[in-house]
């Protein structure tokens, strides 16, 4: 092959986008002919290093652009820390059937009991899957429907959350919410309703959703249809963050001992 050809070639690629081709192909071609590969062989491994390469990056990208707090996996959660979890259920909503149909999931428990890890990690794999996924702060949600209300482009804002396949809301009730918030989360929920779906996280109890919302209608008006098709994931466990804190005291302590011994001697 002249050089003029493999000139041509990697301006070819470049054109195409063919970002991963273009760094591997030198070194693969030297392979190739050392190993007497013939051209389909060259070709099937390359296109598939292509795809792979590109599904990677749109994979990053989207998760990028979701906003996640955390990028910890599902790999990544001590079941055994939590026994009021079913890992099965956890397992089964990984296969993204829910999000196929449509249909809700609301992890509720007290802080610190993993919520915001688990509706996380099911966004991570909803980007693998490529479905457009998105995560906000239930805080910061309002504060950004206030805005483009006050600023008259609610309809593009509510159109902009209401297109993702995935939405995940956390921390529903940490922070107190007036009416017009309230009216403004339920005009969201609405316009998503058996279309999309949505990933709720609170620490209050469906009962004091009343007391979120500031208006028992506008409550039990998206409670209807948050819990219309929806898994309820129910967390009694301890906090991470607590046991995290103990086994620091304890290898503090440890330490402080083992000082304490060799002073002794």
């Amino acid at each position: 092959m002249t050089e003029l050809t493999m000139e041509r070639l990697r301006e070819n690629l470049e054109s195409l986008k063919m970002k991963n081709t273009l760094e591997i192909l030198d070194n693969y071609l030297e392979r190739a002919v050392k190993d007497e590969l013939n051209v389909v062989d060259v070709l099937d491994h390359i296109f598939a290093e292509e795809a792979l390469s590109k599904r990677r990056r749109a994979y990053e990208k989207q998760v990028q652009m979701s906003g996640f707090p955390i990028k910890k996996t599902l790999e990544d959660f001590d079941f055994s820390f939590q026994p009021s979890i079913d890992k099965r259920q956890i397992e089964e909503l990984a296969t993204m059937r829910f999000l196929e149909n449509g249909e809700n999931i609301v992890f509720l428990g007290p802080p610190g009991v993993g919520k915001t890890h688990l509706a996380s990690a099911l966004g991570l794999v909803a980007a693998k899957h490529r479905f457009s996924t998105y995560y906000i702060n239930c805080h910061t949600l309002i504060e950004q429907l206030k805005k483009a209300h006050f600023e008259n482009r609610l309809p593009d804002k509510l159109k902009t959350l209401g297109k993702y396949k995935m939405l995940i809301i956390d921390e529903i009730g940490y922070l107190p919410m007036d009416i017009q918030g309230a009216n403004l989360f339920f005009q969201l929920i609405a316009r998503r309703y058996e279309r999309v779906s949505t990933i709720f996280t609170s620490n209050k109890t469906f009962s004091q959703w009343n007391e979120i919302f500031a208006d028992v209608t506008i409550a039990s008006a998206i409670l209807d249809r948050v819990l219309h098709h929806c898994t309820v994931v129910n967390i009694k466990g301890e906090s991470y963050r607590l046991k995290e804190r103990k086994e620091y005291m304890k290898q503090k302590q440890r330490i402080v001992n083992t000082l304490f011994e060799q002073g002794q001697n």
